[in-house]
């Protein structure tokens, strides 16, 4: 897997929690400093040394190098030029208030990723081209960009970048290729989640811009859940521009009714508000068809994302077509977040 960064206008990094200390000048430019040293160290593993900048560019760019470092990224899966463009927009949309940068992962040897053109471009000349478009892409983008281009497969190159860039999410769009069926985002999504047990962001392919989204919709199935370890990205986006979090729960004729308390609970237990939800965000509908409600309920809160809260079991089962997380990938109008549960 190869990289290259971009260098763009970058933003402060990251701040949260509690309050900080006073800072001198000094003190920060030689953390600064340090954290550019190690970033720079990790650079030479990949590539071969640069020749030696005059010393005021050299500041800046491991100024650059630094504010990366600490930044949130969010890697999106990327083909440069159809299938994931407005999915990319969304990331970016999102990558300025979460104060993130982004990481475009092209993966040669994917269907979905690098579909007829592959054999094509996969010759010195084409993986040239290929580079110059996607650090074209990067440029072009508003926030912080870097590129990665791997050789691997799809779930290995994933769990490459995942452990070395620590993202927020993945994020994929759905689906950008005239003939790429809906299963095969669907599939990509699941696969994604089972291999690397990170979040991933769901983006239709037209139609929304709403950065970062503010009403956000949490479908549960009533049962208890354990999410991940390491999952912030609810509570940054809520953060982010004091968004909300309503909570669906749909009911039928043959399951029993969880108490609302439980479900709040489990909501409580896992991170994913600071404070609440109140009673009054837990909104409970009887439909047969439990996509449908949760859709139904997403309209009429006028939400701007739907978060759902991925189990093991639908992940590894075989009809996975069948369950209600893929109907919710194929037909929600607006973003799904996934977040994968231990359970």
């Amino acid at each position: 897997m190869s990289s290259t960064y971009c260098p763009l206008p970058c933003p402060s990094a990251h701040g949260g929690g509690e309050a900080a200390l006073p800072v001198s000048p000094a003190t920060q430019l030689r953390a600064l400093e340090a954290d550019a040293a190690m970033a720079l160290d990790d650079w030479g593993d990949h590539f071969p040394p640069l020749p030696a900048p005059r010393p005021a560019a050299a500041f800046r760019i491991n100024l650059l190098f630094a504010l990366l470092a600490m930044s949130l990224s969010l890697v999106v899966l990327t083909d440069f030029f159809a299938v994931s463009n407005r999915a990319l927009s969304y990331a970016a949309g999102l990558a300025g208030p979460l104060r993130a940068h982004l990481v475009l992962l092209h993966v040669r040897h994917d269907g979905l990723l690098a579909p007829a053109d592959y054999h094509a471009s996969h010759t010195p000349e084409g993986a040239q081209r290929t580079r110059r478009a996607l650090e074209t892409l990067a440029s072009a983008q508003p926030v912080p960009a870097e590129v990665d281009i791997s050789d691997d497969y799809l779930p290995e190159a994933v769990q490459e970048v995942v452990r070395r860039h620590q993202p927020l999410l993945l994020v994929l769009g759905r689906p950008g290729l005239a003939h790429a069926p809906q299963e095969i985002i669907v599939s990509t999504a699941m696969d994604l989640l089972r291999h690397t047990q990170t979040p991933v962001l769901v983006v239709p392919t037209v139609g929304w811009d709403a950065f970062p989204p503010r009403r956000l919709l949490l479908a549960v199935d009533g049962e208890p859940f354990r999410l991940c370890p390491n999952q912030r990205v609810v509570q940054c986006l809520l953060q982010a521009d004091g968004g909300t979090l309503d909570v669906v729960h749909i009911t039928d004729d043959y399951h029993r009714r969880p108490d609302a308390a439980d479900i709040l609970r489990s909501i409580r237990q896992n991170n994913l508000v600071d404070d609440g939800p109140a009673l009054d965000r837990l909104h409970e509908l009887s439909r047969q068809r439990i996509a449908g409600g949760v859709l139904e309920e997403a309209a009429r809160q006028e939400a701007d994302l739907l978060v759902v809260v991925a189990r093991r079991h639908s992940l590894l089962g075989s009809l996975f077509h069948r369950s209600v997380t893929a109907q919710l990938l194929q037909e929600s109008p607006i973003p799904v977040l996934l977040l994968p549960a231990q359970d």
